[in-house]
């Protein structure tokens, strides 16, 4: 088979191979002797995942594999065409991870962040010459920044997603964001907007004189920041014009007409421009803090190092945004990238995965494996010239806790000293220990280094001043208007050229040289030091932005949306960073958001839809119930179904936010008043723990008729008291229901994570207050909700210009019952009415959703209909009236059952309200939940299936959709952890509706069992398939099955519960979705 594979591959014209086999990365033969007949069959490119990366998980190094294949071809020409023109003169190439490789060993999977991976090297070592070790580097150009972090060396990631592509290749921890000069600026929904649109090199931003629209470059030009007489003449229609101010200042005015237009009076054409510069500094800091405090780094000891066209026009604004004092720009800062590679010194890495007891660090075979990876490393640099007397080896362990998935670096040493590093680095990373857990050494690299002696003489033309300080400060070479802060400055314009090693310059000033321009905003001084680099200092604390409360800025609308969201991701990625169980770590099964005071959901980063529509009715349910309980150093914890939750798995730990007189987050029970004070906001968190009790393993038992059977319900539980986790407590609540928790220790584990995340959150809000103030915070909580709700009108608006009647859909599930739903708009009052008026009553199973399960559903569909990037909080339900009948499947009452409701039901509701709607076809209906396990081990997984087609699109395959989006556990890891082997995982082709447009393709999944284990599924579409819309086709159903060892195959239905013996295999056939439109003729 795979020769006819090769064979066909070869005539259809294909001359790349990528090798990717199951576990390869630690039993390699078979990649080898498919690597041969590839060969043997005329593949020129022939790339094997041991070789690219020698690590565990399938998929990324799979994908990397692919990369390599792909890339490799292209990069070979390329370097072969420049070597053959170069002749004697060595060629060598800047990698991903930051060292120089000779030109016959460049490969595609270490090419993808070269160019970034040279500024990095670049920002770090003249950071270092200029006595900074802790750095932040920022380099901004014409269409996107570049941003990482650095404390000491390098900092590395060995699994990285690049535009949506994993890849495990070691690579410099750089975050791109969609913001740089030519980032397009505009006015939408009542908010600035910069990016991630960019006007490119052509036609550029406007003021380059080709039609272009308005962009950072444009506000840049109009504020007086940049200096037209220093650009070269090569722009405009002949490519010999100068920056044209007037087309800058005409963008200016369209954006200020469609201001008008919706009503908003917008400010004088310097002030609008100024404001979309601080819109472009914050989305840029909150890159910046993706890659520094989401990571435990306080960056306001650090210096930002700036470096690329257009980042000294952003420095100060971008320093102030994150709290820091000092700002490094080197004289070749327009050029670092490319300077940093001529520091670069030649690297070579070797790893291998292990997945040992750390004890095992000692035994003679890991010596040995390190001895092949150091041999393999220096022969590298020797076929580079490099003698291994010159060379200095670099070895890593990567250490996690048994059961974990987060690895952390450290020194290679003894067993001991290992674990007592990775102690100390875990600790300060993530804030806690889990004692009794054994350490696991996931895998070894090494790393060799050659020093680039040549380049270490390099020398920046400009700089390298060794006299002693001059006195004082040359005349300015002009004097420019300059519009910041909301006012005019008269600015000096100096050139860096004439300013002496001991200059200073006040700000607000200009400092401009060949390769970019400094902007030393107010209350900064910039001084020039001895080796010519410009270090900018804040002289005096930023003024706190002056803000009316009640009047809308369209500025800080959008700075307050990308803050809450900020607040929000580094909750989520706490979170996962310090989280136990796969269904956290790997899943990502869990959600983080911002609330107000009123627990009204203000801000989420992008997680479960399901989770965040409905965890708002859990803060309620707290706030309700403790209102004047609520005290500092609290978090409360509940599942329960009939106040907020969704299923008992989903545990939900709420921390009140109270602030002391200082802003910082109070830990005093006691008001200034000597009252109890009230929480100012509120942060949650829910995760789905992989077991919670009940009588199934991993607490989803299809056939429960009462939540008890579904494990430990919650109803509020506080969890920490006085900013003490009460351990014992929960640890008694878990442990002694009448169906108790089987993994106690990861339960606790999990939680210390939950409250961690919302410790973190409620930091960052406590920032956010000392920034901007408690009155312009809480009123812009406010406000982020207003305008989503009026962007969700917006959307009524044009459903009642298009629908008079009422949109009515009946969603039959599988079972017979109904949700029936009529969605009536309101034209005079812009306001709808969804009304479940009809749905089946409350059912003997467990598809009972909660009323907030619901809420959910519908918050999530009108916000998907919202064609804006607004985040998903509780404005969009403001103008939005929900109908549920008590005692129906969508309110049901104790002691109902609802394991299936939230996966399930709110499935279902999804689709009554797109079919009612006519959005979109029908997408798979189902999270097809498959749960198993036994005494000591316990697996949850949902398994993706096709999406419904639209008006204007095809539904994707083997995607999740609507009210999850959790990623499945990579094979290897899932067969590592657990006694099964998946033997087939592939998309079940045509199973997706015929239409005009057609509905994706669901999957097929096998599961081997090893060792005896119960199973459990919950899943639709099972009888009733996904439903097509404007006469498409519905997809196919969906089917489950049972081949036992002995060759029979049973039939299962969609929900059941069955014993799995050692050879079982579990197969699931997941539903595709509906198609759109009628089909074509064939």
């Amino acid at each position: 088979g795979v020769r006819r594979g090769f064979a066909e591959a070869r005539r259809a014209g294909l001359d790349a191979v990528a090798i990717a086999l199951i576990h390869g990365y630690a039993y390699p033969e078979h990649e080898r002797r498919v690597a041969e007949l590839a060969r043997d069959a005329g593949f020129s490119q022939v790339a094997v995942s041991h070789e690219t990366s020698p690590l565990i998980k399938l998929v990324g190094r799979g994908e990397t594999t692919v990369v390599d294949a792909c890339l490799s071809p292209i990069l070979r020409r390329y370097v072969d065409g420049v070597e053959e023109r170069l002749g004697d003169v060595r060629l060598r190439f800047m990698q991903s991870h930051g060292g120089l490789t000779d030109a016959a060993l460049f490969r595609g999977k270490d090419a993808v962040l070269s160019g970034p991976a040279g500024g990095v090297v670049g920002a770090v070592a003249v950071s270092r010459r200029a006595d900074f070790d802790k750095v932040v580097a920022f380099d901004m150009g014409g269409t996107s920044t570049d941003v990482s972090h650095c404390a000491g060396e390098l900092e590395r990631s060995y699994e990285s997603v690049i535009g949506g592509v994993r890849l495990r290749a070691p690579m410099l921890r750089v975050h791109t964001v969609a913001a740089g000069g030519g980032s397009i600026c505009s006015f939408e929904d009542g908010r600035y907007r910069v990016g991630p649109r960019s006007a490119g090199a052509d036609p550029g931003p406007a003021c380059y004189g080709r039609g272009g629209p308005l962009t950072v470059t444009d506000c840049n030009l109009v504020s007086g920041k940049l200096r037209p007489a220093l650009f070269p003449r090569v722009l405009g229609p002949g490519g010999d014009g100068a920056l044209d101010e007037r087309a800058a200042r005409t963008a200016l005015e369209h954006v200020a007409a469609d201001m008008r237009a919706a009503g908003v009076q917008p400010p004088s054409p310097e002030q609008l421009a100024d404001d979309f510069l601080h819109v472009a500094c914050e989305t840029m800091a909150r890159a910046i803090k993706r890659i520094s405090t989401q990571r435990g780094h306080d960056v306001t000891d650090h210096v930002l190092c700036c470096f690329g066209g257009a980042a000294g026009q952003h420095a100060c604004l971008v320093a102030d945004a994150l709290g820091m004092t000092q700002v490094l720009l080197h004289p070749l800062a327009g050029v670092l990238s490319a300077y940093g590679m001529g520091l670069a010194d030649v690297r070579a890495l070797r790893e291998r995965s292990l997945e040992a007891p750390l004890e095992d660090a000692e035994e003679a075979a890991t010596a040995a494996l390190l001895a092949e990876l150091e041999a393999a490393a220096l022969e590298d640099l020797a076929r580079q010239g490099i003698a291994p007397a010159e060379t200095r080896l670099v070895r890593r362990a990567h250490v996690k806790y048994r059961g974990t998935d987060v690895s952390l670096p450290v020194p290679w040493d003894g067993a001991e000293e290992m674990a007592a590093a990775f102690l100390a680095l875990h600790h300060a990373r993530y804030g806690f220990l889990m004692p009794g857990r054994g350490l696991t050494l996931e895998a070894v690299t090494v790393e060799a280094v050659g020093a680039a002696a040549a380049a270490e003489e390099l020398r920046p033309p400009d700089g390298g001043q060794t006299a002693a300080p001059a006195p004082g400060t040359p005349a300015p070479r002009e004097t420019a208007c300059m519009f910041t802060g909301g006012r005019d400055w008269k600015a000096p314009v100096y050139a860096r050229e004439d300013l002496p090693a001991g200059a200073l310059v006040e700000g607000p000033a200009i400092v401009c040289e060949p390769t970019g321009t400094t902007v030393v905003e107010p209350g900064w001084r910039a001084e020039m030091r001895a080796g010519g680099e410009l270090l900018l200092r804040r002289t005096s604390p930023p003024a706190r932005p002056s803000s009316d409360p009640e009047h809308v800025s369209p500025l800080l609308l959008e700075v307050f949306n990308s803050l809450f969201m900020s607040v929000a991701e580094q909750m989520g990625a706490t979170l996962a960073n310090t989280a136990v169980s796969v269904n956290i770590k790997e899943r990502l099964d869990f959600s983080c958001a911002v609330f107000d005071a009123s627990g009204d959901l203000v801000a989420n980063a992008p997680h479960l839809p399901v989770h965040l529509g409905s965890m708002g009715a859990s803060v309620r349910a707290v706030l309700e119930r403790h209102r004047g309980d609520l005290r500092p150093g609290d978090a409360w914890l509940l599942n329960s179904p009939y106040a907020g939750g969704t299923h008992l798995p989903d545990l939900t730990v709420v921390t009140p936010v109270f602030l002391d007189e200082t802003g910082e987050v109070a830990d005093g029970a006691f008001g200034a008043t000597g009252s109890p004070a009230e929480p100012l906001f509120f942060v949650a968190s829910r995760a789905h723990h992989a077991d919670v009790g009940g009588v199934t393993p991993g607490s989803m038992p299809p056939g429960s008729t009462t939540v008890d059977e579904e494990g430990v319900l919650i109803e509020d539980f506080r969890l920490v008291a006085d900013g003490r986790l009460r351990e014992a407590a929960i640890a008694h609540l878990l442990s002694s229901a009448p169906h108790p928790v089987r993994d106690l220790r990861q339960n606790l584990a999990d939680l210390r994570a939950q409250v961690a995340a919302n410790a973190r959150g409620a930091a960052e809000l406590a920032r956010v207050v000392r920034e901007f103030g408690l009155p312009v915070v809480v009123a812009y909580m406010r406000h982020v909700q207003d305008n989503a709700a009026e962007a969700v009108r917006r959307v009524l608006d044009r459903f009642t210009a298009a629908h008079d009647a009422p949109l009515r859909f009946r969603q039959e599930m599988d079972d017979g019952s109904a949700i029936v739903v009529a969605v009536r708009v309101d034209r005079g009052a812009r306001r709808a009415t969804v009304d479940f008026t009809g749905t089946s009553p409350q059912r003997k199973d467990n598809f009972n959703a909660p009323e907030a399960v619901t809420t959910a559903a519908v918050l999530y569909v009108f916000r998907t209909l919202v064609d804006a990037d607004i985040p998903l909080n509780a404005g969009c339900l403001e103008p939005i009236d929900i109908v549920i009948p008590p005692g129906s499947m969508l309110s049901p009452g104790p002691p109902a059952a609802v394991a299936a409701g939230n996966v399930e039901t709110s499935q279902a509701v999804t689709a009554a309200l797109l079919g009612a709607l006519g959005a979109a076809a029908a997408s798979q209906g189902t999270m097809n939940n498959l749960t198993f396990g036994d005494a000591r081990r316990q697996y949850y997984e949902t398994v993706c299936g096709g999406a419904g087609a639209g008006p204007d699109w095809d539904g994707c395959s083997a995607v999740h959709t609507h009210m999850t989006n959790s990623r499945l556990t990579d094979p290897e890891v899932l067969e590592r952890r657990y006694p099964v082997r998946v033997e087939e995982f592939r998309i079940r082709r045509g199973s997706g509706g015929a239409g005009a447009h057609r509905g994706g393709d669901g999957v097929v999944r096998r599961l081997r069992f090893l060792e005896p284990m119960t199973a459990a599924l919950v899943s639709s579409s099972r009888r009733v398939p996904p439903y097509g819309l404007a006469g498409g086709l519905p997809g196919a159903r969906g089917r489950n099955a049972v081949e036992r060892a002995d060759g029979r195959v049973e039939e299962l239905p969609g929900v059941v519960r069955t014993h799995m013996a050692p050879g079982d295999v579990l197969r699931l056939e997941t539903p595709g979705g509906g198609g759109y439109g009628a089909p074509p003729d064939r």
